[in-house]
């Protein structure tokens, strides 16, 4: 078998896709009498600054050819590969640099350490180096425009199928040419019909809440809408049930999207700070410091912390702000919600040392507040008789130990919560996927 791994055919500006191009190039291998297994559509780490919009890289899946009896397919897959990509690649942006690499082995056969290599691409940050290096020391063949920074994803790419083992899919289905760059012409309400029928197995179509069809992208370029979900013919389903202008061609990729497999789990956030570093993502526990705080534009902010003694809650000692910003909107609700002493475990990406919060799970709430007593003579609020010395009424001469525990009227419950689909990162699994280890509150 053959793997061809590409990836930045597209700019920000000028719109193209990765997913339009590999589908092209499927097409064009598979009239020349190749057969495609599959098309993956690989996401990596959403926090690498040369990425467009959703870091994507692709690789497609060639089975062996040929009748057993030294007949084989004619065309080169690299020069098929190559000529596409420059015919069909935005490279009139100086930011978009086309990388291809082509590895003659079983998806499933690749070596470790390109295997190696895709965890890191998702999880961390490479150099073009790095993917030359491995290339060459394999013998795979490579091709690059520009800086040829394409080829970090093409090798992450090759490697993802023996490097993660949870799939799912994505029906993309593509504009005719010459409507590239106008308005999208998508029936809304068959948008909302269609995901209601798909739905749970194909998930984040739209935002109801929001009345958005978070399936149509709003950027230039040539898809119509995307639909993800577990299964590739409920996907295809509802890609089909979706009304407005002719849909030139469809595709279907099977996609690491929807899967956490960007996050970092690293346990309890106590004494964990320092250790943690920004265009990461992590998973870590902590105990809520502060009372949320709603900032300038919408921004709501709270700090985590490793304490886990709800009477410690002032000894900050680790700390680590967390963030929900505007374009999350109602999540900041959940956020808000929070209150010091609650043990949570956090998920996000951690930039400029806020870590950006994509869900959480309250492990544990805090159901009582501490109140300063009233009298029970009076009726009137008690003041302090000095440091560690209670509570007292001066007109009564009446006087308590301590403060009074009053029941706290929470408005969360224990469980996983969310950002709704409109917020929702192409790699960050929803909560409607199940496999969570606590309840969930899913967010449609």
């Amino acid at each position: 078998m053959t793997v061809i791994g590409l990836d930045d055919t597209d700019s920000r500006e000028r719109g193209m896709c990765t997913t339009y191009v590999a589908h092209r190039i499927a097409e064009t291998l598979e009239r020349a009498g190749h057969t495609v297994e599959r098309v993956l559509l690989v996401r990596l780490n959403p926090a690498v600054r040369y990425k467009t919009r959703g870091n994507a890289a692709l690789a497609i899946h060639l089975a062996d050819t040929g009748s057993g009896d030294g007949d084989q397919v004619a065309t080169d897959p690299l020069e098929t590969t190559r000529e596409t990509v420059e015919r069909l690649a935005a490279t009139a942006d100086d930011r978009t640099n086309p990388g291809v690499i082509v590895a003659d082995d079983r998806p499933d056969d690749v070596p470790d350490a390109v295997a190696k290599f895709t965890r890191s691409a998702i999880r961390d940050h490479l150099e073009i180096e790095d993917a030359v290096a491995v290339a060459d020391e394999l013998g795979f063949r490579h091709w690059g425009v520009g800086d040829g920074r394409g080829r970090i994803g093409a090798l992450a790419a090759i490697g993802a199928w023996q490097a993660l083992a949870d799939w799912t899919y994505e029906t993309i289905s593509y504009r005719e040419p010459d409507r590239w760059g106008t308005p999208r012409e998508v029936d809304h309400d068959s948008v909302f019909r269609a995901a209601d029928a798909g739905y749970p197995i194909v998930w984040d179509t739209v935002d109801r809440d929001e009345a958005e069809a978070v399936c149509v992208p709003h950027t230039p370029g040539p898809i119509l809408h995307g639909i993800r979900g577990d299964e590739p013919a409920r996907t295809r389903e509802v890609a089909a049930a979706i009304e407005g202008e002719p849909v030139a061609d469809r595709r279907t990729f099977v996609t690491n999207q929807g899967t956490d497999v960007h996050l970092r789990a690293v346990g309890a956030l106590e004494a964990l700070d320092a250790a943690l570093v920004d265009g990461r993502a992590y998973r870590l526990e902590g105990t809520v410091l502060t009372e949320p705080e709603t900032r300038r534009g919408g921004h709501v902010f709270v700090d985590l912390g490793g304490v886990t003694d709800t009477d410690s809650v002032g000894d900050r000692g680790a700390s680590l702000q967390c963030a929900a910003f505007e374009p999350t909107k109602r999540f900041r609700d959940r956020v808000r919600a929070l209150r010091p002493g609650d043990r949570v475990t956090a998920c996000g990406e951690l930039g400029r040392g806020t870590l950006k919060l994509e869900k959480f799970a309250v492990r544990d709430l805090v159901t009582v507040e501490r109140v300063t007593p009233s009298c029970p003579g009076c009726g009137g609020t008690m003041e302090s008789a000095g440091r560690n010395q209670g509570y007292r009424c001066r007109d009564c001469e009446t006087s308590t130990p301590e403060k009074d525990s009053r029941p706290l009227d929470r408005g969360l419950e224990v469980g996983w919560y969310e950002v709704p689909p409109c917020a929702r990162r192409h790699i960050a699994k929803p909560l409607v996927r199940g496999g969570f280890d606590g309840p969930t509150h899913p967010e449609r």
